[in-house]
Protein backbone atom coordinates (compact mmCIF):
# COMPACT_ATOMS: atom_id res chain seq x y z
CA UNK A 1 0.00 0.00 0.00
CA UNK A 2 1.47 3.38 -0.76
CA UNK A 3 2.04 6.02 1.67
CA UNK A 4 -1.20 8.16 0.52
CA UNK A 5 -3.31 5.38 0.20
CA UNK A 6 -2.31 4.00 3.64
CA UNK A 7 -3.04 7.62 5.07
CA UNK A 8 -6.42 7.72 4.01
CA UNK A 9 -6.94 4.04 5.55
CA UNK A 10 -5.58 5.73 8.75
CA UNK A 11 -8.19 7.75 8.74
CA UNK A 12 -10.90 6.08 7.75
CA UNK A 13 -10.11 3.69 10.38
CA UNK A 14 -10.14 6.59 12.84
CA UNK A 15 -13.24 7.87 11.90
CA UNK A 16 -15.27 4.79 13.30
CA UNK A 17 -14.67 4.32 16.68
CA UNK A 18 -13.56 6.39 19.04
CA UNK A 19 -10.20 5.20 19.81
CA UNK A 20 -7.78 3.25 18.44
CA UNK A 21 -4.39 1.99 19.97
CA UNK A 22 -0.94 1.97 18.11
CA UNK A 23 -1.00 -1.85 18.39
CA UNK A 24 -4.90 -2.27 16.70
CA UNK A 25 -4.36 0.38 13.80
CA UNK A 26 -0.83 -1.28 12.89
CA UNK A 27 -2.68 -4.85 12.49
CA UNK A 28 -5.41 -3.78 10.73
CA UNK A 29 -3.33 -1.85 8.54
CA UNK A 30 -0.67 -4.64 8.34
CA UNK A 31 2.41 -2.29 8.85
CA UNK A 32 4.76 -2.03 12.17
CA UNK A 33 3.85 0.18 14.98
CA UNK A 34 6.71 2.70 13.98
CA UNK A 35 5.07 3.13 10.28
CA UNK A 36 1.71 4.28 11.93
CA UNK A 37 3.17 6.42 14.52
CA UNK A 38 5.33 7.71 11.56
CA UNK A 39 1.63 8.16 9.70
CA UNK A 40 0.12 10.29 12.41
CA UNK A 41 2.43 12.75 12.31
CA UNK A 42 2.53 13.20 8.49
CA UNK A 43 -1.59 13.91 9.21
CA UNK A 44 -0.99 16.20 11.54
CA UNK A 45 1.25 18.14 9.60
CA UNK A 46 -1.71 17.68 6.65
CA UNK A 47 -4.04 19.86 9.40
CA UNK A 48 -6.06 16.24 11.20
CA UNK A 49 -6.08 16.82 14.88
CA UNK A 50 -5.31 13.75 16.12
CA UNK A 51 -4.96 13.41 19.81
CA UNK A 52 -2.79 10.76 21.80
CA UNK A 53 -2.72 9.30 25.34
CA UNK A 54 0.73 7.44 26.71
CA UNK A 55 1.04 4.62 28.16
CA UNK A 56 -0.05 0.75 27.25
CA UNK A 57 -3.89 1.66 27.58
CA UNK A 58 -3.69 5.37 25.70
CA UNK A 59 -4.11 5.21 22.04
CA UNK A 60 -5.30 7.50 18.78
CA UNK A 61 -8.49 9.42 18.09
CA UNK A 62 -9.99 11.94 15.95
CA UNK A 63 -10.67 15.22 17.97
CA UNK A 64 -12.86 18.49 16.50
CA UNK A 65 -10.19 20.72 14.08
CA UNK A 66 -10.06 24.55 14.12
CA UNK A 67 -10.69 23.62 10.01
CA UNK A 68 -12.32 20.57 8.47
CA UNK A 69 -9.64 18.13 6.65
CA UNK A 70 -9.93 16.34 3.62
CA UNK A 71 -12.95 14.11 4.27
CA UNK A 72 -12.15 10.21 3.22
CA UNK A 73 -15.29 8.64 2.30
CA UNK A 74 -15.93 5.04 0.63
CA UNK A 75 -17.96 4.45 -2.29
CA UNK A 76 -20.96 3.20 -0.39
CA UNK A 77 -20.51 6.14 2.12
CA UNK A 78 -20.19 9.16 -1.02
CA UNK A 79 -23.64 7.48 -2.59
CA UNK A 80 -25.57 7.64 0.87
CA UNK A 81 -24.19 10.99 1.11
CA UNK A 82 -25.19 12.26 -2.27
CA UNK A 83 -28.57 10.94 -1.40
CA UNK A 84 -29.12 12.92 1.53
CA UNK A 85 -28.06 16.16 -0.17
CA UNK A 86 -29.95 15.51 -3.30
CA UNK A 87 -33.41 14.42 -0.74
CA UNK A 88 -32.47 17.73 0.98
CA UNK A 89 -31.77 20.27 -2.39
CA UNK A 90 -35.15 18.98 -3.26
CA UNK A 91 -37.32 19.05 -0.13
CA UNK A 92 -37.88 23.04 0.03
CA UNK A 93 -36.49 23.29 3.73
CA UNK A 94 -35.71 26.66 4.91
CA UNK A 95 -31.90 26.91 4.58
CA UNK A 96 -30.89 23.24 3.96
CA UNK A 97 -31.98 23.58 -0.12
CA UNK A 98 -29.25 26.13 -1.48
CA UNK A 99 -26.37 24.79 1.16
CA UNK A 100 -27.26 20.86 0.31
CA UNK A 101 -27.45 21.83 -3.42
CA UNK A 102 -23.82 23.60 -3.32
CA UNK A 103 -22.62 20.82 -1.51
CA UNK A 104 -23.89 18.41 -3.93
CA UNK A 105 -22.14 20.13 -7.12
CA UNK A 106 -19.25 19.67 -5.29
CA UNK A 107 -19.38 16.20 -4.20
CA UNK A 108 -20.66 15.66 -7.53
CA UNK A 109 -17.62 17.22 -9.62
CA UNK A 110 -15.34 15.10 -6.82
CA UNK A 111 -16.83 11.69 -7.46
CA UNK A 112 -14.44 9.50 -9.60
CA UNK A 113 -16.30 8.28 -12.88
CA UNK A 114 -17.27 4.62 -11.48
CA UNK A 115 -19.24 6.31 -8.76
CA UNK A 116 -20.50 9.38 -10.91
CA UNK A 117 -22.54 6.40 -13.54
CA UNK A 118 -23.95 5.17 -10.34
CA UNK A 119 -25.19 8.10 -8.80
CA UNK A 120 -26.84 8.87 -11.94
CA UNK A 121 -28.64 5.28 -11.95
CA UNK A 122 -29.90 6.06 -8.43
CA UNK A 123 -30.84 9.61 -9.88
CA UNK A 124 -33.00 8.07 -12.64
CA UNK A 125 -34.49 5.45 -10.00
CA UNK A 126 -35.46 7.93 -7.83
CA UNK A 127 -38.46 10.14 -7.68
CA UNK A 128 -39.28 13.38 -5.95
CA UNK A 129 -43.10 13.95 -4.59
CA UNK A 130 -43.52 17.63 -5.40
CA UNK A 131 -46.29 19.68 -3.19
CA UNK A 132 -49.64 20.75 -4.95
CA UNK A 133 -49.05 22.79 -7.89
CA UNK A 134 -45.33 22.49 -7.69
CA UNK A 135 -44.03 22.47 -10.77
CA UNK A 136 -41.33 19.54 -11.52
CA UNK A 137 -37.76 20.17 -11.69
CA UNK A 138 -34.38 17.51 -12.60
CA UNK A 139 -31.81 17.75 -10.11
CA UNK A 140 -29.65 17.47 -12.86
CA UNK A 141 -30.93 20.74 -14.43
CA UNK A 142 -30.48 22.39 -11.18
CA UNK A 143 -27.00 21.23 -10.79
CA UNK A 144 -26.33 22.62 -14.25
CA UNK A 145 -27.33 26.09 -13.57
CA UNK A 146 -25.57 25.41 -9.59
CA UNK A 147 -22.35 25.43 -11.80
CA UNK A 148 -22.88 28.16 -14.59
CA UNK A 149 -23.20 30.20 -11.31
CA UNK A 150 -20.11 29.37 -9.85
CA UNK A 151 -18.30 29.00 -12.85
CA UNK A 152 -18.03 32.81 -14.00
CA UNK A 153 -18.87 32.48 -17.65
CA UNK A 154 -21.08 33.79 -19.63
CA UNK A 155 -23.81 30.84 -20.74
CA UNK A 156 -26.17 30.32 -23.54
CA UNK A 157 -30.10 29.33 -22.03
CA UNK A 158 -32.39 27.49 -23.59
CA UNK A 159 -35.88 29.00 -22.56
CA UNK A 160 -39.62 28.39 -22.60
CA UNK A 161 -41.83 30.98 -21.34
CA UNK A 162 -45.74 31.00 -19.92
CA UNK A 163 -46.77 30.45 -23.41
CA UNK A 164 -44.30 27.52 -24.14
CA UNK A 165 -42.36 29.76 -26.93
CA UNK A 166 -38.68 28.36 -27.13
CA UNK A 167 -36.26 31.57 -27.15
CA UNK A 168 -32.38 31.30 -26.36
CA UNK A 169 -31.20 33.95 -23.95
CA UNK A 170 -27.09 35.10 -23.67
CA UNK A 171 -26.93 35.60 -20.09
CA UNK A 172 -24.37 36.00 -16.87
CA UNK A 173 -25.16 33.23 -14.38
CA UNK A 174 -25.64 34.94 -11.04
CA UNK A 175 -27.60 33.09 -8.32
CA UNK A 176 -30.15 30.02 -7.95
CA UNK A 177 -33.61 31.28 -5.37
CA UNK A 178 -35.66 29.22 -3.58
CA UNK A 179 -39.11 30.35 -2.72
CA UNK A 180 -40.38 27.20 -1.29
CA UNK A 181 -42.13 26.26 -3.93
CA UNK A 182 -40.40 26.81 -7.31
CA UNK A 183 -36.74 27.60 -8.31
CA UNK A 184 -35.56 30.92 -9.67
CA UNK A 185 -32.31 31.11 -11.79
CA UNK A 186 -31.15 34.73 -11.33
CA UNK A 187 -29.43 36.13 -14.22
CA UNK A 188 -28.19 39.04 -16.07
CA UNK A 189 -29.89 39.20 -19.70
CA UNK A 190 -26.74 40.32 -21.85
CA UNK A 191 -28.64 41.21 -24.87
CA UNK A 192 -31.56 43.53 -22.78
CA UNK A 193 -28.66 44.97 -20.02
CA UNK A 194 -31.09 44.17 -17.45
CA UNK A 195 -30.79 41.40 -14.55
CA UNK A 196 -33.79 39.17 -15.10
CA UNK A 197 -35.56 36.01 -12.93
CA UNK A 198 -35.60 32.65 -14.75
CA UNK A 199 -38.21 29.95 -13.69
CA UNK A 200 -35.62 26.84 -13.34
CA UNK A 201 -38.21 24.52 -14.53
CA UNK A 202 -38.63 26.43 -17.79
CA UNK A 203 -34.94 26.47 -17.84
CA UNK A 204 -34.29 23.34 -21.08
CA UNK A 205 -30.73 23.66 -21.58
CA UNK A 206 -27.50 25.09 -20.72
CA UNK A 207 -24.19 25.87 -21.76
CA UNK A 208 -21.36 27.66 -21.22
CA UNK A 209 -19.38 30.01 -23.05
CA UNK A 210 -15.76 30.89 -22.78
CA UNK A 211 -16.37 34.80 -22.25
CA UNK A 212 -16.28 36.13 -18.63
CA UNK A 213 -19.50 36.74 -16.92
CA UNK A 214 -19.91 40.80 -16.08
CA UNK A 215 -21.64 40.35 -13.11
CA UNK A 216 -22.30 44.55 -13.26
CA UNK A 217 -24.23 46.15 -10.08
CA UNK A 218 -25.75 42.49 -9.13
CA UNK A 219 -28.88 42.59 -7.28
CA UNK A 220 -30.20 41.20 -4.18
CA UNK A 221 -31.51 37.63 -5.87
CA UNK A 222 -33.90 37.02 -3.41
CA UNK A 223 -35.46 40.38 -3.15
CA UNK A 224 -35.37 40.35 -6.80
CA UNK A 225 -37.26 36.92 -7.47
CA UNK A 226 -40.09 38.48 -4.46
CA UNK A 227 -40.43 41.87 -6.62
CA UNK A 228 -40.87 39.55 -9.73
CA UNK A 229 -43.54 37.58 -8.11
CA UNK A 230 -45.56 40.14 -6.71
CA UNK A 231 -45.30 41.88 -10.23
CA UNK A 232 -47.57 39.16 -11.66
CA UNK A 233 -51.20 40.13 -13.00
CA UNK A 234 -53.22 37.26 -12.04
CA UNK A 235 -56.81 36.86 -13.45
CA UNK A 236 -58.34 36.57 -9.99
CA UNK A 237 -57.44 38.26 -6.53
CA UNK A 238 -58.84 37.28 -2.67
CA UNK A 239 -58.28 39.33 0.05
CA UNK A 240 -58.64 37.44 3.42
CA UNK A 241 -58.25 38.67 7.01
CA UNK A 242 -55.71 36.34 9.08
CA UNK A 243 -56.29 36.66 12.63
CA UNK A 244 -52.56 36.49 13.24
CA UNK A 245 -49.76 39.64 13.43
CA UNK A 246 -47.70 40.56 10.87
CA UNK A 247 -44.91 38.51 11.72
CA UNK A 248 -47.16 34.80 11.90
CA UNK A 249 -49.02 35.66 8.73
CA UNK A 250 -45.65 35.69 6.99
CA UNK A 251 -45.13 32.26 8.21
CA UNK A 252 -48.81 30.90 6.80
CA UNK A 253 -48.81 33.03 3.14
CA UNK A 254 -45.26 33.30 2.10
CA UNK A 255 -44.61 36.94 0.66
CA UNK A 256 -43.51 35.34 -2.83
CA UNK A 257 -47.34 34.51 -2.44
CA UNK A 258 -49.26 37.47 -1.00
CA UNK A 259 -49.31 40.82 -0.71
CA UNK A 260 -49.42 41.57 3.34
CA UNK A 261 -51.08 44.61 5.77
CA UNK A 262 -50.94 44.73 9.23
CA UNK A 263 -54.52 45.36 10.37
CA UNK A 264 -54.47 46.20 13.65
CA UNK A 265 -51.94 45.21 16.00
CA UNK A 266 -53.39 41.37 16.02
CA UNK A 267 -54.71 40.75 12.54
CA UNK A 268 -52.80 40.94 9.40
CA UNK A 269 -54.71 41.68 5.86
CA UNK A 270 -53.35 39.56 2.66
CA UNK A 271 -54.09 40.08 -1.49
CA UNK A 272 -53.48 36.63 -3.28
CA UNK A 273 -53.75 36.02 -6.53
CA UNK A 274 -54.62 33.44 -8.68
CA UNK A 275 -54.80 31.62 -12.16
CA UNK A 276 -59.04 30.66 -10.83
CA UNK A 277 -61.56 30.53 -7.80
CA UNK A 278 -61.30 27.07 -7.41
CA UNK A 279 -58.01 27.63 -6.99
CA UNK A 280 -57.50 30.15 -4.86
CA UNK A 281 -60.33 27.98 -2.55
CA UNK A 282 -58.46 25.41 -2.55
CA UNK A 283 -55.15 27.02 -1.55
CA UNK A 284 -57.09 28.92 1.37
CA UNK A 285 -58.68 25.23 2.67
CA UNK A 286 -55.03 24.12 3.06
CA UNK A 287 -53.97 26.87 4.82
CA UNK A 288 -55.15 25.14 7.60
CA UNK A 289 -55.84 28.22 10.03
CA UNK A 290 -58.81 30.22 10.62
CA UNK A 291 -58.98 33.15 7.60
CA UNK A 292 -62.13 35.91 7.13
CA UNK A 293 -62.46 36.15 2.92
CA UNK A 294 -62.79 39.94 2.49
CA UNK A 295 -63.42 39.84 -1.27
CA UNK A 296 -64.35 38.72 -3.60
CA UNK A 297 -67.71 37.03 -3.23
CA UNK A 298 -66.79 34.44 -6.05
CA UNK A 299 -63.75 33.19 -4.23
CA UNK A 300 -65.95 33.22 -0.75
CA UNK A 301 -68.34 31.45 -2.24
CA UNK A 302 -66.03 28.68 -4.25
CA UNK A 303 -64.16 28.30 -0.07
CA UNK A 304 -67.65 27.78 0.96
CA UNK A 305 -68.44 24.88 -1.39
CA UNK A 306 -65.20 23.09 -0.77
CA UNK A 307 -66.02 23.33 2.92
CA UNK A 308 -69.44 21.78 2.42
CA UNK A 309 -68.68 19.33 0.20
CA UNK A 310 -65.19 18.05 2.26
CA UNK A 311 -68.37 17.98 5.44
CA UNK A 312 -70.75 15.97 3.66
CA UNK A 313 -68.12 13.77 2.65
CA UNK A 314 -67.33 13.15 6.19
CA UNK A 315 -70.95 12.74 7.88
Amino acid sequence: MGTTSRLLRLVSLLSTRPVWTCRELAEHMSVTDRTVRRDIARLRDLGYGIESDPGPWGGYRLSPGARLPPLVLDDEEALAVAVGLRTAALSGARGADQAALSALLKLRQALPRRLADRLGELDAALAHTPRSREPRISLHALLELARACRSGLRAELSYRDHAGRSTVRRVDPYRLVHTGLRWYFVARDVGKGEWRTFRADRVTATRLTAEPAELVDPPDAASLVSQGIASVVYPVYARIRLPLPLDRALAVVPPTIGAHSPDGSGATVVEIGGNDVGQLADYLLGLGTSLRVLSTDAVREALLRRTRELLRANE
